[in-house]
């Protein structure tokens, strides 16, 4: 009997013993942050560098304990999310992590929560001055309705003077529910308090990215000009449209006006171009996406076009255009900034195998990578996404080359054409004098070297763009279940 007791302790003490190890373990390699989990298996599977990152190298998860208390060290997902980045601020300015994914998703359509406008900041010459500039407003927005203009002046914001030392203040831009802007009039090379005071409230603002369209006629050629915002799928059939204006009209040369253009959707890119080179069969190839190694099986191309989709506000395909191409341009002129990105970069390169493509104005971006939206699912695409949160991911997953293989502009293109756009001398789009488009004109009319650039009415240099803050303003990105 008291061998049976004995042997009955023995077994108890194994059981024990063996839960015991079996709760040790279980808590070794729980993981406490689910989205860490998330961040960590998306990257592996999707980011272009993955294989550069030895974080992210395949063996990261061979072991429970050691992958868990990885993560466990990060109490952050967008902590760890950074810290899985290649050469961050260098190599990688692009990729981002998501707070919520419907906000981002909506921006991409051109929905946002905006106040309307756009400006940048500029020093001026021999003081600690600073003077704000409106760059452009979009329609029906909170800006609009206060009467805010291109090239309008403010001095104050938020009720304070900007200068060298606080001009920093216009962040609030990005994070307040509500700003005002002081404004100024300029004359004779000073500008002084005009008493005129906005003050604005943050709502939902929807931006038709076809801002401004006329056909212009210089010296007997007839020339179309576009200013182009986005590339924001939505809005084909305005785009369309208007090179339906262009080809009805029998343009002669093309101005595309891309200064305060930082990209979209590569869809929409592909439709542009298709647009303005109608010689090429839907079978040549525009663009190629490249992807990392795990993915090589997804590399492909963008043709060009001789149909569209046509998309709704939500996102959702409501049918199919026939596009208006252009058949008789062999060049394009487009106006550039280091504000023009990504898709209208794509643009750039994308065409020049086919066609002359001269920019005009100031160096660009330099973003030859893009992306799609990365979620929480089993196959990281917007099915089936875990309902715990509301976070994703939006890292560079590609690379985009033309038909030559060319991708060679981290740099940004130089333009062919110098030109600045000072403060003093914005003017309304199309005006025929505005520096920009100046110079494109001339150099359509071959008196390019005649003409000289523009001497500002005040002395200021660029200091920011409002645009440079922005997540969402320099992206090239795949429109979720485009087929």
């Amino acid at each position: 009997m008291k061998r049976i007791h004995l042997l009955l302790a023995c077994a108890l003490l194994i059981v024990a013993a063996s839960c015991s190890t079996d709760d040790d373990l279980a808590r070794s390699t729980m993981i406490e942050n689910e989205v860490n989990d998330f961040v960590w298996k998306g990257l592996n599977a999707e980011y272009y560098w993955q294989d550069q990152i030895p974080n992210l190298a395949d063996s990261k998860d061979d072991n429970p304990s050691n992958y868990s208390s990885y993560l466990n060290g990060y109490s952050d997902p967008e902590d760890l999310f950074e810290s899985l980045l290649y050469q961050p601020g260098q190599t990688d300015r692009f990729s981002w992590f998501i707070e919520d994914y419907a906000a981002q998703a909506a921006s991409f359509r051109g929905v946002n929560d905006a106040f309307g406008f756009e400006f940048g900041l500029a020093s001026v010459d021999k003081t600690s001055d600073v003077i704000g500039y409106i760059t452009y407003v979009v329609p029906n927005s909170p800006a609009a309705e206060a009467n805010i203009a291109r090239g309008d002046f403010f001095t104050e914001f938020n009720g304070t003077k900007l200068t060298t030392s606080n001009y920093t203040i216009v962040n609030g831009y990005y994070r307040d529910e509500s700003i005002s802007l002081g404004f100024a009039t300029l004359q004779n090379g000073t500008y002084t308090k005009n008493g005129k005071v906005a003050n604005l409230t943050l709502r939902q603002v929807i931006e038709n990215p076809v801002h401004f369209k006329t056909i212009l006629e210089s010296n007997g050629t007839k020339v179309g000009y576009l200013v182009y915002n986005g590339f924001k799928y939505p809005f084909h059939t305005e785009l369309n449209d208007v090179f339906g204006e262009f080809k009805t009209a029998g343009i002669d040369e093309l101005i595309l006006d891309l200064r305060y253009n930082g990209g979209g959707s590569v869809l929409t890119s592909a439709y542009l171009a298709s647009m303005i080179y109608g010689n090429a069969p839907d079978t040549e190839v525009f663009a190629k996406l490249i992807y990392n190694a795990k993915n090589n099986s997804e590399n492909g191309a963008y043709p060009f076009f001789d149909r569209g989709n046509v998309y709704d506000q939500d996102g959702n395909k409501s049918g199919e255009i026939d596009l208006n191409r252009l058949t008789n341009l062999s060049r394009v002129y487009i106006i550039t900034s280091d504000d023009t990105a990504s898709a209208s970069e794509m643009i750039i390169n994308g065409l020049r195998p086919f066609m002359d493509v001269y920019t005009v104005g100031t160096t660009t971006y330099g973003k030859n990578v893009g992306s799609y939206t990365v979620y929480d699912s089993p196959d990281f695409s917007s099915n089936n996404v875990n309902p715990n949160h509301t976070n994703a991911m939006q890292p560079i997953t590609f690379r985009i080359f033309n038909k030559l293989d060319e991708s060679d502009y981290t740099n940004g293109f130089t333009p062919d054409f110098s030109e600045t756009e000072y403060a003093s001398e914005i003017k309304p789009f199309g005006d025929p004098s505005e520096p920009l488009l100046s110079r494109a004109l001339t150099a359509i009319n071959g008196s390019a070297a005649k003409h000289s650039s523009s001497k500002p009415t005040l002395a200021t240099d660029q200091i920011f763009s409002s645009m440079e803050l922005q997540k969402f303003s320099k992206e090239m990105y795949i429109i979720p279940n485009e087929n």
